[in-house]
């Protein structure tokens, strides 16, 4: 019988305990293996599952212990999941579509590379739209993923597999990915920690479709866990030339470093949010505030700057378009809005995509001028509290009604930038859907995000709230 409080452990208390043979990998994966087969049906986040494999290297690791092999790594026998748009070696990759359903790569990305080498064990893939192109999480191919904290809603996307698995404690720490926001949004939506690296930090293999915008991160449950696996995958590789050099820091240590003394700009509207929800206003106003007990200085700021949106969809969606174009003909293997975007996007005449280019440099003017006065900028990470299930956008927001993409105005812009940016559970509405703040770093500064991130945690932890997936009346209506 599997010891169930091994599920809701940080990987950095487990790593340890594995160490010091207080716990054993075997005993770790098992729990998370029933953990996932009594609770991922209802939520659907693991959609491939390497259930075998993982329990051979979970005793391959176990015998490493025994033996006292004098080099584990740092993750030695602890279990993580992989987003479904990132490859895997050996296992099965299908970008959230049909038209891969069969897609096996020959290698590793590097995150995962990197994850395996410092002795994780992979648990599988989990759900995600195709390529991307939404922020909800449900496909064609595996249907939707479902929040933990409301079985109506979304857990956001397009990294909601991960969200899903890490809030229902289906382990502790997945790998996602952001092109607009699909770190970030999940992990408000489904009230856990996600931190978007500095463009490059960690390196990406193969490109995304929208490769200038797309960064790969942690999604965990606390931030220290998050550091962790930044620690161990971030530094340069030759697959991506846009990879950054490795920084000479230790990210978990930094975390005790707090920001005191910092300067934090907060604003809840950058210039453009069409619209806001009344409760995610004042929880993340409360957080602002908050901010201040870890010796930060914060000051409300409205900077009024132009939207960025036009650039920003060209870009992204346009690579998605470009990326698909080839499988118009098996359209019953694509979503109808995504044809859309596809057809609407190939219909452009070049220079549209090159014009977006130049206008997103000019744009990144704006936040630079910001950050010349500021350390960190906090703000809303999402504009609605989780939407319903089997959507791909809300209509509207506390009454207003807003276009696609419209809902997310703070978090696509610093895929624009390259910024670090991370989302920490800052509160919940009256129904109990969680509500995330965001943080955003300089280019580059993604040990103080970190670090913000942390104190934060310390003063307003939320590792204890867990949703209610164990108690009997949770049901899919809920």
């Amino acid at each position: 019988m599997s010891d169930p409080r091994l599920c809701w452990l940080p990987a950095t208390e487990l790593a340890a305990l594995i160490r010091r043979r207080k716990v054993s990998p075997v005993e770790v994966v098992d729990a998370v293996l029933d953990r996932i087969e009594r609770i991922n049906p209802r939520l659907n986040a693991f959609v491939t599952l390497t259930a075998e494999q993982a329990r051979r290297e979970a005793k391959a690791a176990e015998r490493a212990l025994a033996r006292r092999a004098a080099k584990l790594g740092p993750l030695h026998g602890v279990p993580f999941s992989v987003k479904d748009l990132v490859i895997t070696r050996g296992v099965r990759t299908t970008f959230g579509t049909p038209l891969y359903r069969d897609n096996v790569p020959a290698e590793d990305a590097p995150m995962v590379e990197r994850l395996r080498a410092a002795g994780a064990i992979l648990l599988g893939k989990t759900n995600t739209p195709t390529f991307g192109w939404i922020g909800a999480t449900h496909n064609l191919l595996f249907g939707p993923t479902r929040n933990p904290w409301h079985l109506g809603r979304t857990p956001g996307g397009s990294s909601g597999g991960a969200s899903a698995a890490a809030a229902a404690g289906l382990g502790p720490l997945h790998v996602g990915t952001d092109g607009g926001g699909s770190i970030r949004i999940p992990a408000s939506f489904a009230g856990i920690f996600g931190h978007k690296p500095s463009f490059g930090r960690i390196p990406t293999y193969p490109p995304s479709a929208a490769w200038s915008l797309s960064h790969i991160g942690p999604m965990t449950r606390t931030v220290a866990d998050a550091a962790l696996m930044l620690q161990v995958s971030a530094g340069p590789d030759e697959r991506d030339q846009s990879s950054l050099p490795a920084e000479r820091v230790d990210y978990v240590r930094a975390l005790a470093r707090g920001v005191k003394g910092l300067r934090a700009a907060y604003a809840d509207d950058l210039g453009f949010a069409a619209a806001l929800d009344p409760e995610v206003r004042a929880a993340c106003a409360k957080a602002a505030r908050a901010f201040r007990e870890t010796g930060c200085r914060v000051e409300e700021t409205r900077p009024g700057w132009p939207s960025p949106h036009a650039c920003w969809y060209e870009i992204f969606c346009g690579g998605i378009a470009t990326r698909l174009a080839p499988y118009l003909g098996r359209r019953d293997e694509i979503e109808p809005g995504l044809s859309r975007i596809i057809e609407s996007e190939l219909a452009n005449p070049p220079t549209t995509y090159v014009q977006a280019w130049f206008d997103r440099l000019a744009w990144g003017e704006h936040p630079r001028r910001l950050f010349e006065k500021y350390d960190l900028l906090l703000t809303p990470t999402i504009a609605c509290p989780p939407f319903a299930l089997g959507l791909d956008n809300p209509a509207e927001i506390a009454g207003t009604p807003v276009a696609p993409y419209a809902w997310i105005p703070f978090t696509f812009p610093f895929n624009m930038t390259g910024q670090p940016a991370a989302s920490v559970p800052c509160g919940f509405t009256r129904e109990g859907l969680p509500i995330g703040l965001q943080i955003v770093g300089r280019r580059g500064a993604d040990a103080t995000v970190l670090r913000a991130a942390a104190a934060f945690e310390r003063v307003r932890p939320w590792a204890q709230h867990r949703p209610p997936l164990d108690e009997a009346r949770m049901t899919h209506e809920q």
